[in-house]
């Protein structure tokens, strides 16, 4: 392991995890971050300590392959969920974890949420699925979560919240956004008949640019 480089990333994550405080996207210590470090670890936020007092040094580092960490703190009784995802998804290097309002309620539902934003096609890759209801923290609640990932960039977890990933944690934090808009939009659009969704060929097109030819890259 990077010494250098864990520090780095434990700041980075420590950032996010204030930014994600002051978002509107969580509620009390709820939600949790994660970004990878190398092949064998990454770094979450600490279990159930409140996001106004971290400081970088409180943020974990997780073998993903066996959930064994480095120091003192608990790592987010999520770690299994964020390893899984990192293990799964090379291309993944950040996971943001949110109980947002309006995810929430789809996720409550059990409703996807369908493919209706151009932002969210872009980011997400289409329809957001719901993860199967699972107690929280368990191993089957990370298989479930991994399954409704594939081949998008969030997902909703049934009666509990929504994960949103990203190539880097500032894209993570963007899809966890864009998430919650999508579900807001798709409640709004309930009083107007229903929103109209975007065609799987403009679907896949829009996400191939958003992925390979947007920016400055």
């Amino acid at each position: 392991m990077n010494i250098e480089k864990a520090k780095q990333v434990q700041a980075a994550v420590c950032a996010a995890a204030k930014r994600l405080a002051s978002s509107n996207l969580v509620a009390g210590t709820w939600g949790n971050i994660s970004a990878r470090l190398d092949d064998d670890y990454m770094v979450v936020t600490p279990s159930g300590m409140p996001y106004e007092i971290l400081k970088p040094g409180d943020m974990v580092i997780v073998n993903m392959h066996d959930l064994t960490h480095e120091g003192n703190l608990k790592p987010t009784v999520e770690a299994p969920m964020h390893a899984m995802i990192m293990l799964e998804r090379p291309e993944v290097n950040a996971a943001v974890h949110t109980h947002s309002t309006y995810a929430l309620v789809m996720a409550a539902a059990h409703k996807p949420i369908p493919p209706i934003c151009d932002d969210q096609v872009q980011i997400l890759g289409g329809e957001v699925r719901v993860a199967r209801y699972t107690l929280p923290g368990t191993g089957e609640m990370a298989e479930a979560v991994a399954e409704a990932l594939r081949g998008r960039m969030g997902a909703l977890i049934a009666n509990h919240g929504a994960v949103a990933l990203g190539r880097n944690l500032d894209e993570a934090f963007t899809a966890a956004i864009v998430l919650e808009k999508a579900a807001q939009v798709y409640v709004g659009t309930q009083a107007l008949g229903g929103g109209v969704e975007l065609s799987q060929e403009d679907i896949a097109f829009m996400y191939d640019f958003f992925m390979n030819k947007y920016g400055q890259r």
